[in-house]
């Protein structure tokens, strides 16, 4: 089953984007995932929140590939320096309908 790295990001400090930009998609890459957005363009349709600076969805093969990536070593840096210049939520979603009515991509 795929799963979607879904994230809403605020920067705070914009020190760490440029490098994390240009080495973090190759690492993505190399676990598998794929990014499917990565933008600040964005049309709310509803809701109370705020739109984030950055929304970001990444598809990846499995959990497991996710979890690999986010866990890995070659990550690390990285997430230390994103945490540190941003706030945001990040979560990890399964591709599926838990009503089991709409057709899913494999």
């Amino acid at each position: 089953m795929k799963y979607y790295a879904v994230a809403e990001i605020e920067i705070t400090d914009r020190s760490w984007v440029s490098a994390y930009v240009q080495n973090v998609t190759k690492l993505v890459e190399q676990f598998g995932g794929r990014y499917l957005a990565r933008t600040s363009r964005m049309e709310k349709l509803e809701g109370e929140r705020p739109n984030p600076q950055v929304f970001l969805i990444v598809e990846w093969p499995s959990e497991e590939a996710a979890k690999a990536f986010y866990t890995s070593d070659a990550y690390k840096p990285y997430l230390q320096s994103r945490k540190q210049g941003s706030k945001g939520e990040f979560v990890l979603v399964p591709g599926e309908d838990i009503n089991k009515m709409a057709q899913m991509a494999d």
